[in-house]
């Protein structure tokens, strides 16, 4: 298996897509511009793509079926993983000894 490191730049809060990633593979492939989309069955990466007449072609993607399985499952993890980092709530200060008079 590959080493897939994602990072997660920018989550949205209206609209379709729900962030912005990169993605770095073994340390050597760096990929810019992945979407996490929130389609009818839940979110979804979208690749970096280009319009050719009226349909969208992705400028790369997995070859196989395992690897884009992988691929999605480590992009998706890192989007739960910052939702859920932005959502918790703040720690509670801790009180200092109190002093009665």
């Amino acid at each position: 298996f590959m080493d897939i490191k994602v990072k997660i730049h920018t989550l949205h809060t209206e609209g379709g897509r729900l962030a912005d990633a990169s993605v770095t593979l073994d340390g050597c492939f760096a990929i810019r511009g992945v979407k996490i989309v929130n389609g009818s069955k839940g979110p979804f990466v979208s690749m970096p793509s280009y319009k050719s007449g009226e349909q969208y072609r992705d400028l790369c993607f997995p070859c196989t079926k395992e690897f884009k399985q992988e691929f999605d499952r480590a992009v998706l993890d890192a989007y739960q993983l910052q939702l859920t980092q932005v959502q918790r709530p703040p720690e509670p200060e801790q009180a200092g000894p109190t002093m009665n008079m």
